[in-house]
């Protein structure tokens, strides 16, 4: 069993700032970043062009090297292992990875992210940066002029369908109900846009592409009834899951299942148990709120074990 004043579980813009800001307070955080997950869905991501300090735009995986390295230079351990257990207890929280690790750590961050709901379809995670994104405010620029899709029905997708039409040629929205599930003001203003129309009754049966997105197979839900919808962009939008199966039943969910924090603080519901992320975030979950609730989770972090150091050392001066 190793202690560590700090573990941070996960990795991704929101693990590796937390693990930057750590390290640079002297914390020497361990950062459990997986074995196949280490950098967050940004790995999987090729151009992001809307990171500040990068004018020309980064690959994804490129800048989560770079972030890595960076916590590594200021004395940052990176374990790609995955955790397995966490046992979450007042200064003494205990952590077992995959590859039979074990650790106890003082404080813990939790950046664990969330994943978005995929179609299940073949071809999606083959075209997964070639035409098939979760993303239209990553995405939406590199589909100028194009034909394009959208699948889902509630406001993310509304809104996601609109945003897209700023660049898109048309924008489809797939849903396979009869009404969409969106509030009746996102409704009024995607009806009124000239370049989005509905499909629905409608759902995607297939992807077509070899080394891009070419077009979809689409079915009536009604009467099955199929017809091709050539389009080079399909933006999935039916929602996200965040990743809380470690510690479900020990810290406070929301309804939706995001970790709470105390107003915009990174404090869970258990002493010395951070969160940061998309793990928090069901709204923005972009790279640079990512990366933001990262600085203010290893700033809590640091006051916490700050503060538990001064009160140990008064209680051993009396």
């Amino acid at each position: 069993m190793t202690d560590k004043q700090l573990v941070i579980i996960g990795s991704g813009p929101a693990g590796y700032t937390a693990a930057i800001y750590a390290a640079r307070a002297g914390l020497v955080p361990l950062v459990i970043a997986g074995s196949v997950t280490a950098g967050g869905d940004l790995m999987t991501t090729t151009e992001v062009e809307n990171f500040p300090g990068f004018p020309e735009g980064v690959q994804g995986p490129e800048l989560m090297e770079s972030m890595r390295a960076q916590a590594e230079r200021f004395g940052a351990e990176v374990l790609y292992d995955d955790v397995e257990t966490l046992h979450i207890e007042p200064r003494r929280h205990r952590i077992t990875t995959a590859l039979g690790a074990e650790y106890t750590a003082t404080a813990v961050i939790l950046a664990t992210g969330s994943a978005y709901r995929e179609l299940g379809l073949a071809e999606e995670k083959n075209l997964s940066g070639r035409g098939v994104s979760w993303c239209a405010t990553c995405d939406g620029f590199f589909f100028k002029d194009q034909e394009i899709a959208v699948v889902g029905g509630g406001d993310s997708a509304v809104e996601e369908a609109t945003f897209l039409t700023r660049f898109a040629k048309k924008v489809s929205l797939i849903h396979r109900r009869g009404e969409l599930r969106a509030s009746k003001a996102m409704r009024q203003r995607a009806e009124a846009d000239p370049k989005l129309e509905f499909v629905l009754d409608s759902e995607v049966t297939a992807i077509h592409g070899a080394d891009k997105l070419e077009g979809l197979t689409i079915a009536s839900t009604a009467d099955g009834q199929t017809r091709e919808l050539p389009v080079t962009g399909l933006f999935v939008a039916i929602g996200s899951d965040p990743r809380t199966a470690l510690f479900a039943g020990q810290l406070d969910l929301r309804p939706d299942g995001y970790l709470v924090v105390e107003g915009r603080s990174s404090r869970t519901s258990a002493e010395g148990v951070f969160g940061a992320g998309d793990v928090i975030d069901p709204v923005y979950r972009q790279a640079i709120t990512a990366a933001g609730s990262g600085c203010v989770a290893a700033t809590d972090a640091e006051h916490y074990l700050s503060e538990l150091s001064d009160s140990e050392l008064n209680t051993k001066e009396k």
